[in-house]
């Protein structure tokens, strides 16, 4: 049991920290693509559609998609926002930062209520936790841009990809620390 336990937090730890790489690479390519619609329009689709990728990896990893209802519903919406991302494209990037926002605001609450589940098994969940209660109020900010008069661009949904990179590089690295600490002690 304490085998398993331990390959489950190795595996957390470095789940964690490719999310948190693969968000960085994301918010540079963003930051390069920001007046090239075409290349800034794919950006957009990815991002939720690997948010699904990665919550179908996790939950597998962790005991199945019936072991983790949140996160098979998580899966779910992410692959309807990578499709309503589609649609919005057609429309407007109010339309997108508004499908951006409702995302946020799901994902972060079913992140959120992951978190929670976790924390008597792995610990070190605080940082998951807190990510998904601030995406969920990222989402209702962007909700609010996305009616503004200003145009958005993919430049605003950056701070949101940025957040959650440091959430879940601070999640990795409490993850191999904290072991070495109780061992230590």
């Amino acid at each position: 049991m304490q085998t398993q336990t331990l390959e489950q937090s190795n595996w957390l730890r470095s789940y964690y920290l490719v999310r948190a790489l693969f968000s960085c690479g994301w918010i540079a390519a963003a930051i390069l693509t920001s007046g090239q619609s075409h290349l800034a329009a794919a950006l957009l689709l990815i991002y939720p559609a690997w948010d699904a990728v990665a919550n179908l990896a996790d939950a597998r990893a962790n005991g199945g998609m019936r072991a983790s209802p949140s996160q098979a519903l998580n899966v779910a919406v992410s692959i309807v926002t990578a499709l309503a991302v589609l649609i919005a494209l057609n429309s407007s990037m109010h339309a997108v930062l508004a499908v951006f926002g409702v995302w946020a605001i799901l994902s972060g609450l079913l992140q959120l209520y992951t978190g929670v589940g976790r924390w008597r098994q792995y610990g070190a969940q605080w940082a998951m936790i807190l990510s998904g209660g601030q995406s969920a109020l990222a989402g209702a900010f962007m909700i609010s841009r996305s009616i503004g008069p200003n145009v958005p661009s993919i430049l605003d949904i950056v701070p949101y990809a940025g957040f959650g990179a440091f959430y879940f590089l601070l999640s990795a690295v409490w993850l191999f620390v904290m072991p070495r600490r109780s061992a230590a002690a």
